[in-house]
């Protein structure tokens, strides 16, 4: 038998498994609670046309709703970790299915709750404060819901919105279908003339290959198919802002960038902020695009050449043991109890360590009320060491939450979600800098550096700033063909890249290959997110326990105030450009420290 051969998941050992059975120790467990939750339909009517009545009744009803999304997180984690151990287990499967039908009934008979607790008079809803304190606990959560009031419609408008709603994920759904099921590439050459198979996932390691050839069959096989399907991308695309633009303005909206940002209680502000702070800081991009031809011995630098590594891997072969250990040192400036939390996760199996057969891929964490669950497919590579990190940040995130909040308040938005991942990954890169002699390894490990910024923060906005273009071009009355997305997207690369690299003609397609943008306005939080992060980790390392104090305040915060002023908190304003400027500034000391080491 192969040595190399995946393992089945019955011969995982049980110390690399997550604890499932935290949840639910059996099956039959699970389905007992799933029996009840199919009668939630009926209980939630019991309430309907009652919640303006008086304090007891609403009351009531929050209390209910708690207890029935407690219900609904157990049994969602319980199904879908069971199905990620084995995807190819129908039996989890079924559960997972059946979970969604349920949900659907449970969400139906919801419908009623928020028309009318928007509907209670601001005079009444204050005396039922009076009437009954312990409604005090809701009052963030009832304000969140109220702040929509202009924004919500009659009941029959919004029943009409609601039927619309399956029309429309029609435009993502078309396009994940072309893209991801229909649309095939021709095999990419290699300087050897051998064949390789271009796919979604094969398509960035193939730019990462040494072997330039590859490198540029692969980028042409890519976009030259895309070219074939050029009109029928945009008119996907351009479905998706007019059903954004419908939804806006239907509920009142200046704009559809306002529309979404208002379901996370973040300021337009932050968008533009974000934007004109990485324009006034473009010169560390073009730096950075000066070093890579320099270093990469190019005559000419092309798009096609921006992935490949310009370090030669060091060859770091690091085991999931080391992987903790090394962790635990880089995260030890987040003082004992952050520590404490780290190794309860690694010693009460959090954590689904290494792959099966049929195991889901890639990695997550998922916070439960007992504890968070982390999935990795742990491959003993420094990028597997940094999603070791970049994953505990996540789940001590949820863990603190969980502890510190209520229920009602221990979930926290997408928008601040990626710092406390990214978070742990920069102080990680910290210590090992710190920490390698190897001018090697400390070139390899700056590299890595330098790659996330570009990708991350500057490549994100660019998104970003792509997507506000064309929702603002398509409010202003023009069409979004082939031809004007080409154009905007070109413009924004001879901008974001600047004179030292070849703008290809087929860089002009890119955007018809990203999936995030019929996400609605979701990429600027990859890069404020990132900002964001990287101004912690250095206010953490140079402030100490000040500075630890406030950011375990921050994850321990939940939904609990606004996004924005739980980061305040903690010390970043993401309403000035201080902390972006701040993070492009430790990328421009990179570039410095890169050229001096290889120089």
């Amino acid at each position: 038998m192969s040595e190399n051969r995946i393992p089945k998941r019955s011969e995982q050992k049980k110390e690399y498994t997550w604890a499932i059975e935290d949840i639910y120790a059996t099956d039959d467990l699970w389905k007992e609670d799933f029996e009840k939750l199919r009668t939630m339909p009926e209980k939630i009517t019991a309430f309907k046309g009652r919640l303006c009545e008086n304090a007891k009744n609403l009351y009531d009803y929050l209390l209910f709703n708690d207890e029935l999304s407690m219900m609904c997180s157990s049994l969602a984690n319980y199904a879908h970790r069971k199905s990620d151990e084995d995807t190819t287990n129908a039996t989890y499967q079924a559960m997972v299915g059946q979970l969604t039908n349920v949900y659907v009934d449970i969400n139906s008979a919801l419908s009623f709750s928020i028309p009318e607790i928007v509907s209670i008079p601001d005079e009444k809803l204050e005396q039922f404060y009076k009437d009954l304190p312990q409604l005090e606990l809701y009052r963030t959560y009832l304000s969140r819901i109220r702040k929509q009031k202009d924004h919500i419609l009659s009941d029959a408008e919004e029943r009409i919105l609601a039927l619309s709603g399956e029309l429309a994920q029609s435009p993502e759904n078309t396009y994940s279908m072309f893209s991801n099921a229909d649309l095939k590439f021709p095999d990419a050459v290699d300087k050897d003339g051998v064949k390789h198979q271009v796919t979604h996932g094969s398509y960035i390691p193939l730019l990462q290959s040494s072997d330039r050839v590859l490198r540029k069959s692969a980028f042409e096989s890519l976009y030259h198919t895309y070219d074939s399907f050029k009109n029928t991308c945009a008119a996907t695309l351009s479905a998706q802002v007019k059903a954004l633009s419908f939804y806006a303005k239907a509920r009142k909206y200046n704009s559809t960038l306002e529309a979404s940002l208002s379901g996370t209680d973040v300021p337009v502000e932050v968008y533009h902020n974000l934007i004109e702070t990485v324009h006034e800081n473009m010169h560390y991009m073009y730096d950075y695009v000066k070093l890579r031809k320099k270093l990469m011995g190019l005559d000419e630098l092309h798009m096609y050449d921006l992935y490949t590594p310009v370090v030669a891997d060091a060859d770091m072969k690091i085991t999931f043991e080391e992987a903790k250990e090394t962790v635990l040192k880089a995260l030890a400036p987040m003082g004992d109890e952050y520590i404490a939390i780290l190794k309860e996760g690694f010693e009460n199996r959090w954590i689904d360590v290494y792959e099966n057969e049929g195991k889901a891929s890639g990695a997550y964490s998922a916070g439960a009320m007992v504890h968070p669950y982390v999935l990795l497919n742990h491959k003993d590579t420094l990028n597997c060491m940094f999603t070791l990190a970049h994953e505990m940040g996540h789940a001590i995130h949820s863990y603190l939450s969980n502890k510190n909040q209520p229920w009602v308040y221990s979930d926290y938005v997408i928008f601040v979600a990626e710092v406390a991942s990214t978070c742990n990954e920069a102080l990680l890169m910290q210590y090992l800098l710190k920490h390698t002699d190897d001018k090697k390894q400390k070139a390899y490990l700056i590299n890595y550096f330098l790659e996330q910024f570009r990708t991350t923060l500057y490549r994100q906005t660019m998104f970003a700033e792509f997507e506000l273009k064309i929702n603002e071009q398509s409010a202003s009355g023009e069409a979004l063909t082939a031809e004007s997305l080409n154009a905007i997207y070109r413009e924004l690369n001879k901008l974001y890249f600047g004179d030292d690299i070849v703008i290809d003609s087929e860089i002009d397609l890119e955007w018809a290959r990203i999936p995030h943008f019929y996400y609605d306005y979701y990429v600027y939080q990859y890069s404020t997110g990132y900002a964001a992060a990287i101004a912690l980790s250095q206010r953490i390392l140079n402030e100490g326990e000040n500075a630890v104090k406030d950011y375990l305040n921050f994850l321990s915060g939940g939904c609990s105030t606004d996004p924005i002023s739980l980061l305040k908190g903690a010390g970043v304003d993401m309403t000035t450009a201080k902390p972006i400027s701040d993070a492009l500034s430790l990328f421009g000391e990179l570039i410095k420290e890169m050229e001096q080491l290889i120089g």
